[in-house]
């Protein structure tokens, strides 16, 4: 989950830009889709406009999944420049199926910035060669990873419905656990260390969104999403597919909730670039050092919860709702 980053535009690029300045307001996102569903795998497009695009970048999420790239060209201040790219399929495992498999291989990922949970869809040799690094060595720190310390959970192996229970026990009670201890934290060091380190206003800023968000969207699984998945796992089981009646199907949840684990990454992102890395500054006490460990572990935690809904629960419950719509 990484924030897009911004590039230099490349001169003679040979790829159509539309200006979005020019089309009637209610006809700039159909316009766009319709760009973007006419893209082939690997090629791409650009939008102008006057003002950050960025709920386009949601929209697009929501109503066509993890199937594109974002990068800025120009961020202003008064244009904005963004490439979309819709992904190549991949060719061979993907960063989140190899994650999947063996979390133990998650550590190299992180180490290399490769991101295993939104950005799972990708493939191995496109994310190094998008990154600028050398397939090989990753490859090799990644066989070693699977050979190094006890072998992980076989997630991949689960029903589920038990990994939607054992996400809700495991990740979702430890962010209940944790949540408010990190507010305290938070508001008792920038108590303390707020004048000498303005950089607290905007963290706990950043945290406050961070938790109002993760509320609701834990909200919304638990009383939605988890229940169907438990639901298509019972039907399977016992035959009856009465629940496939619901009005809605499995696929515009689950992208909701994808656009909302965006949301969260680009969030985290912010606290680790406004922590330094989580890197303490000078003379600071054990709280501001507290507060640092709990985000920091708080951050692995979601990266990993998110992994397994994005790249292990999700494709699982929406191919038990295929074969049993079949």
């Amino acid at each position: 989950m990484q924030t897009p980053d911004i590039v230099s535009a490349p001169a003679n690029a040979g790829i159509f830009t539309l200006e979005v300045t020019t089309i009637e307001p209610r006809f700039k996102h159909p316009t766009i889709f319709r760009h973007f569903d006419e893209l082939a795998p690997g090629t791409a497009f650009r939008i102008r406009n006057d003002h950050d695009p960025k709920p386009l970048y949601y929209q697009l999420i929501a109503e066509r999944g993890n199937v594109f790239g974002w990068t800025y060209l120009e961020k202003g201040p008064e244009w904005w420049l963004v490439e979309i790219r819709k992904i190549e399929e991949s060719s061979g495992e993907t960063v989140g199926e190899i994650a999947a498999k063996d979390l133990r291989k998650a550590e190299v990922f992180r180490k290399y910035g490769i991101d295993f949970c939104c950005g799972g869809k990708k493939s191995l040799q496109q994310t190094c060669a998008e990154k600028g690094l050398d397939l090989a060595a990753v490859e090799a720190e990644l066989d070693q990873a699977g050979q190094s310390g006890a072998p992980t959970e076989n997630y991949e192996g689960w029903d589920p419905a038990f990994l939607a229970d054992y996400i809700y026990n495991k990740h979702h009670r430890y962010y209940y656990d944790e949540a408010p201890i990190i507010a305290d934290l938070l508001n008792r060091v920038s108590g303390h260390h707020g004048a000498t380190h303005p950089q607290l206003a905007e963290l706990k800023q950043a945290c406050d969104v961070l938790f109002a968000e993760l509320g609701g969207h834990f909200a919304k699984e638990e009383k939605v999403l988890f229940p169907f998945i438990k639901a298509l796992a019972q039907a399977e089981a016992s035959g009856d597919t009465r629940v496939l009646q619901q009005q809605f199907s499995l696929r515009e949840p689950v992208q909701m909730m994808e656009a909302d684990h965006e949301a969260a990454g680009e969030l985290l992102e912010s606290i680790r670039r406004i922590t330094n890395n989580y890197n303490l500054p000078e003379g600071t006490c054990n709280s501001f050092a507290l507060l640092y460990s709990k985000l920091k572990n708080l951050e692995a935690d979601l990266h990993t919860h998110i992994h397994l809904e994005n790249n292990v629960l999700f494709p699982k419950a929406l191919k038990l709702e295929r074969k049993l719509r079949n």
